[in-house]
């Protein structure tokens, strides 16, 4: 009985609650500063700890909050799972909490230092990157959810799944272009606007009835996409994942949303463009700041034998470069298009003839 009730004990070391309480538009932030060896060392995280023996996770969570702030909760929701993996043998199994409900007076914490801030500071703090994620789904009131976080040892994010299926990750860029060795999660990256890459295929074909002797294909966006819905946009465009190149990613973008299995010597390199924009689409506002890959297709393509990836593109045409350099100008039609990239592939397609 006794190594039973031991091996429970130990199974109970990685299992934990974790509880955001708001109020007055702030959440009560805990900055992790006290313990030496202590995973979130200087990190800000929510309030909650490990389960005692028989405990359901309401209990828990209340029993935490009221050690750690002296504050008894008479009013919470239980948002989600939170399976966290630091890379240095460290996991846990978090059930996460937020609470809008409340009594008693506040007491010191001796985990750290106690502070409300208000929520949109609270992405500034130093958070871990898959905390952003959950602040995210909460944010966005999404039903209780699985999400699985993995890191490197070195706070960096690996991935991150969401009800079983993998999420995006992207590498934040400097001011430069360069990588920052920071991993952020593709909607978050949007939220805050972080600099990320990724790449524009251009595809062209010489045309003999058309004004400028040459067109190229345009893709129409799904009326689903996240951003620039039902918009026209140039050939084929994608993120580039955390890890990945620009060239790969160019290849399989192609791949997936248009079905041309391209090889690397089908593509001409022209450089990198940048890019940034605000705008709110189905009431989120999205923030893009990109460094995107310029590529160009010249390959002969039928648009009918095209398998477009219906998520992402609800049809193609072809259209003569120069008409559709002054639709782009005179926003005759809705597009995402940049008129200085634009220009500069004219630029370097005259170069060639």
């Amino acid at each position: 009985m006794d190594l039973v009730k031991e091996k429970q004990k130990n199974d109970l070391k990685n299992m934990s609650t974790l509880c955001y309480l708001k109020r007055d538009g702030k959440y009560l932030m805990l900055h992790r500063t006290v313990k030496k060896h202590d995973v979130n060392k200087d990190k800000w995280i929510g309030v909650g700890g490990h389960f005692k023996l028989g405990e359901s996770p309401e209990e828990c969570v209340i029993r935490e909050v009221r050690e750690e702030t002296g504050y008894t909760l008479t009013s919470w929701q239980y948002r989600g799972i939170v399976t966290f993996d630091s890379g240095k043998g460290d996991y846990e199994y978090m059930s996460l909490f937020t609470a809008d409900g409340y009594s008693g007076e506040p007491a010191e914490c001796d985990e750290g230092e106690l502070a409300w801030i208000d929520i949109e500071e609270v992405w500034k703090l130093n958070l871990w990157a898959g905390d952003k994620i959950f602040f995210r789904l909460i944010d966005e009131n999404v039903p209780f959810f699985s999400l699985k976080l993995v890191y490197d040892g070195k706070d960096r994010l690996v991935t991150a799944d969401l009800n079983g299926r993998p999420m995006e990750l992207f590498d934040v860029l400097k001011e430069d272009g360069t990588r920052s060795g920071i991993v952020q999660e593709r909607n978050v990256v949007h939220r805050e606007g972080d600099p990320h890459g990724t790449v524009h295929i251009w595809i062209v074909r010489p045309s003999e009835g058309s004004p400028s002797g040459m067109e190229v294909l345009l893709q129409k966006r799904s009326a689903e996409k996240d951003s620039n819905p039902g918009c026209l946009d140039i050939s084929s465009a994608g993120h580039i994942d955390a890890g990945d190149e620009p060239l790969e990613s160019a290849l399989r973008e192609l791949g997936e949303e248009l079905g041309i299995h391209a090889g690397p010597g089908d593509l001409e390199y022209l450089g990198v463009h940048e890019g940034s924009y605000e705008k709110e689409f189905h009431g989120r506002m999205f923030r893009d700041h990109e460094f995107a890959h310029l590529f160009v297709y010249k390959r002969p393509v039928d648009e009918s034998h095209l398998v477009l990836q219906k998520s992402e593109v609800e049809s193609v045409r072809w259209m003569d470069l120069e008409e559709c350099r002054r639709m782009v100008l005179e926003n005759r039609e809705a597009t995402c298009i940049y008129p200085d990239e634009f220009d500069r592939v004219l630029e370097y397609l005259k170069k060639q003839r």
